[in-house]
């Protein structure tokens, strides 16, 4: 690692920090357009920011009570040709791996978790 990687995960900690996660997508619901997709963790976005998609900058929200960004996944999606990351706010060892599995179990969307 070099000495900007710090630098990388405190402007994360900043955009997680000012601006509020808005959980559209609870644990256990359907994706809108893929009913058999279910989320495992909550999921959602932090509002007041923007993505490839234009939507937020999406977020999984885990259990862990400390709520530290110390994850990442990087994802490309070949149905709407774009490519993402994921902040990953609280979440326990279990909790990346679930959301690693969630990303890579269709042919159409490929992710890679990246620890601090």
């Amino acid at each position: 690692m070099n000495t900007q990687d710090n630098a990388f995960w405190q402007a994360l900690e900043k955009l997680v920090k000012e601006n509020r996660a808005v959980i559209d997508r609870p644990r256990g619901s359907a994706h809108p357009r893929y009913p058999e997709c279910i989320y495992p963790l909550d999921y959602g976005y932090l509002e007041n920011t923007s993505s490839m998609d234009g939507g937020g900058v999406d977020v999984w929200c885990g259990s862990d009570e400390k709520k530290q960004v110390d994850a990442v996944i990087c994802i490309v999606d070949l149905l709407k040709r774009d490519s993402e990351i994921k902040i990953l706010i609280g979440c326990t060892e279990e909790e990346k791996e679930t959301v690693y599995q969630f990303h890579n179990e269709s042919e159409y969307m490929k992710g890679v978790l990246v620890r601090r």
